[in-house]
């Protein structure tokens, strides 16, 4: 795993000089060189079902979490790519899953925030994939994939859920995809969607394993 530039390796030391954050399952996360040993996916699917996407900014008595986007990625990969591989639907659960500790930066805040915000989140990243038996870094075509599925559940989240149009997704957002409109997006309580991505990742692994044998 490369090495943070000087620059920003003294940025962070001289304003966190704490890098580690204690997880609720006991592990001790370094957030600046992250192991995949102390990656857990119960606080994982904790802290991206207790994390809003667009600030929060959503209709409806519970936020849209990141574990529902999550999910949503996972799906619209299935119809992308109706045989997808359960390591390409894993890499697309997962493709958040730095966000339970960073949270989800907005586009205007993360290009505030920068290059250090970039990395630390692509070395959380590939932890996280080395943990789960991925490849620590995805095919470009894969990448492409779930970057495309991103977007189209990103402008379905804007139309039903945080007050843009169609038009203005294009307009504003900059997303050359349009949202679905045979998917109805219903935000769940934390519990719920906390439940929800773990079981889809139980059933992802499993399938994983099996592929893997």
């Amino acid at each position: 795993m490369k090495q943070l530039n000087l620059t920003a390796a003294t940025e962070l030391a001289s304003h966190a000089p704490r890098t580690w954050q204690r997880m609720l399952s006991g592990r001790r996360l370094n957030l600046v060189e992250p192991s995949p040993l102390d990656i857990e996916i119960s606080d994982i699917a904790l802290g991206l079902a207790r994390n809003t996407r667009w600030n929060g900014q959503t209709v409806g008595p519970h936020g849209w979490s990141v574990a529902q986007h999550s999910d949503l990625v996972v799906e619209i990969v299935r119809r992308l790519k109706p045989r997808a591989s359960a390591a390409l639907l894993m890499a697309a659960k997962l493709h958040d899953a730095s966000e339970y500790v960073t949270h989800d930066l907005i586009t205007p805040l993360k290009a505030v925030v920068g290059d250090v915000f970039k990395e630390v989140e692509a070395r959380l990243t590939r932890a996280v994939f080395i943990r789960f038996g991925l490849k620590p870094v995805l095919d470009p075509a894969d990448k492409a994939l779930i970057k495309r599925a991103d977007r189209i559940a990103a402008a379905t989240e804007a139309v039903q859920l945080a007050g843009f149009s169609a038009a203005e997704c294009k307009s504003v957002l900059g997303f050359k995809e349009k949202p679905l409109k045979d998917i109805k997006l219903t935000p769940l309580p934390v519990a719920e969607a906390e439940r929800t991505f773990l079981e889809g990742f139980h059933v992802l692994e499993k399938a994983l394993q099996l592929q893997s044998r």
